[in-house]
């Protein structure tokens, strides 16, 4: 059986933490920009929602990359 969070070493729950903020950023970003090109395509209606949804999408992977950088690379 794997091992309870809390009898991680912190380096390795660090590690996961910010792996799972940035899958969660970039599955954000993913679905604003998906939602985008619905509005685009009429299955939504437009309300002047692509422009802001991209960028909604490029604020969040900015900071995405920004902030935490990938794995392994502290």
């Amino acid at each position: 059986m794997p091992p309870d969070w809390t009898e991680m070493p912190d380096e390795l729950q660090l590690v996961l933490a910010r792996e799972a903020l940035r899958r969660a950023a970039e599955t954000l970003a993913e679905h604003a920009d998906l939602l985008a090109l619905e509005m685009e395509g009429g299955a939504l209606n437009d309300r002047g929602g692509p422009d802001a949804l991209r960028l909604f999408a490029s604020v969040v992977r900015a900071t995405n990359l920004d902030g935490l950088g990938p794995v392994g690379h502290a």
